[in-house]
């Protein structure tokens, strides 16, 4: 039998092992495929809906509905050391709200938000829409003031499901005597 590595790449694996079975309500390694979303979300990526087809597609047992855990493991391992499903930085929101307010009045209208929600991008559900309406209005001025709507959502869990990815060797090139050698740095 082979000897387990200890480092990041076990963290990260047993990191979503840790969220599989969190849905694995009969404890079999398989959970339904309605689940699957649940799972990668609460790792905290942030698929689009056709990523999830992606993946259901990839991972799913069409004769049981059902999804195992050695299917869905390596698949999100790759996802994850991939980059992919990352969650939108501070920043990134920051712009896309300056967007909706050309003025720069610090704040937008419910209605200009519910229109892009509603017709750009990923299409939100009416259910969606509403539960981020919640937090993102103030109910005094009904407007979302979106930079304190930004600091609300942007919950740092550490450690982030991509802090576990494994860092690769670095090589570095040095010239000796007319050729290009490539040496592995030893210090990563």
């Amino acid at each position: 039998m082979e000897d387990q590595e200890q480092g990041p790449a076990n963290d990260l694996e047993r990191r979503i092992n840790e969220a599989f079975e969190i849905f694995d309500h009969a404890q079999n390694k398989n959970i339904d495929v309605r689940e699957v979303g649940a799972v990668i979300r609460s790792l905290g990526c942030c698929p689009t809906e056709a990523q999830l087809q992606e993946v259901l597609m990839e991972v799913e047992d069409p004769d049981t509905g059902s999804v195992s855990l050695d299917k869905f493991l390596p698949y999100m391992v790759n996802v994850i050391t991939e980059y992919q499903m990352q969650p939108a930085s501070a920043e990134a929101l920051l712009k896309a709200f300056q967007v909706m307010d050309p003025e720069r009045k610090g704040f937008v209208a419910k209605d200009v938000l519910v229109r892009n929600m509603l017709e750009l991008g990923e299409p939100f559900t009416q259910d969606e829409l509403e539960e981020m309406l919640t937090v993102a209005v103030d109910p005094e001025t009904g407007t979302v003031p979106y930079e304190y709507y930004i600091n609300q959502i942007m919950v740092k869990v550490e450690p982030n499901i991509y802090s576990l990815i494994p860092k690769k060797k670095q090589v570095k090139r040095r010239k000796l005597g007319g050729s290009m050698l490539g040496v592995a740095d030893a210090t990563t």
